[in-house]
């Protein structure tokens, strides 16, 4: 399966005053029929593609449906076959960040009802790319939260990974058969010298936390400790133990120039 996406991220900065939303960018809302038409140009058949979080969830239970309803008939109907991406790098600002232990379970109410609405889609990415998402706004402080620290960091990863274990169970309760396509970062550190190899190790492990706990793989000892001192408790370790649905899900990859 060979796909191409428009970016549907989201994410705030400036402390949360400013987002930058990437289909506004690039003029998506206005020009997206152009956008599906280049799709069938090129000869892909596979796109991932999701509407914009903020601009459909409203509340709990509040939807706003219109802009993914002209879109997804739209796909429908040329035969595109989408993988759908329902939480880019951000979420609504009534959600706040991902420090809000909510955003798991609602979030989870939002994956259940694209599917209830939508039930011809089978291919989804729930939350894309989790340990980016957590890094860039708990750890390195560049989005949404733009906190610096462990414990921020694993705050952020277990309620993203939680989401999207949830909205995994919630889609399967309305497509039996959905399959997920976990898109995530696949970089390696490297020791520069003998003194940093322990570090590089640990860097190593942290970077599968997110599928860890995403499949229910038990994380290494040091990892183990490194979750609990920072946060993260035995009954939340155990939530990602006992949700295994690794039948239904695949690894993707996301391909830059920069791979190489």
């Amino acid at each position: 399966m060979f796909a191409t996406g428009i970016e549907n991220s989201i994410p705030t900065i400036n402390n949360g005053r400013t987002r930058v939303d990437q289909m506004e960018v690039c003029g998506h809302y206005e020009r997206w029929r152009e956008d599906f038409d280049c799709v069938e140009q090129l000869g892909i058949h596979y796109l991932r593609y999701g509407p914009p979080i903020h601009r459909t969830f409203l509340g709990p239970g509040k939807y706003d449906w219109e802009f993914a309803d002209l879109t997804f008939a739209d796909l429908r109907r040329r035969d595109l076959t989408p993988i759908v991406d329902l939480c880019h790098f951000g979420v609504p600002d009534w959600l706040g960040n991902f420090q809000n232990p909510d955003f798991s379970t609602q979030f989870a109410a939002y994956a259940g009802a694209f599917a209830e609405r939508y039930p011809w889609v089978q291919l989804y990415t729930p939350v894309n790319e989790m340990f980016i998402c957590a890094m860039f706004s708990a750890k390195y402080g560049w989005w949404n939260e733009q906190l610096k620290t462990d414990r921020s960091f694993v705050t952020a990863l277990k309620h993203i990974v939680k989401g999207n274990v949830l909205g995994m169970l919630e889609i399967l309760k309305r497509r039996a058969d959905a399959i997920f396509i976990q898109s995530e970062s696949s970089e390696y550190f490297h020791a520069d010298s003998p003194a940093a190899i322990h570090q590089a190790e640990l860097m190593n492990s942290r970077r599968f936390l997110s599928l860890d706990l995403n499949y229910g793989r038990r994380v290494d000892s040091s990892m183990y400790e490194y979750l609990f001192d920072n946060g993260m408790t035995r009954e939340e370790y155990h939530f990602f133990l006992h949700n295994r649905i690794k039948q239904h899900c695949i690894l993707g990859n996301d391909y830059y120039r920069t791979n190489e």
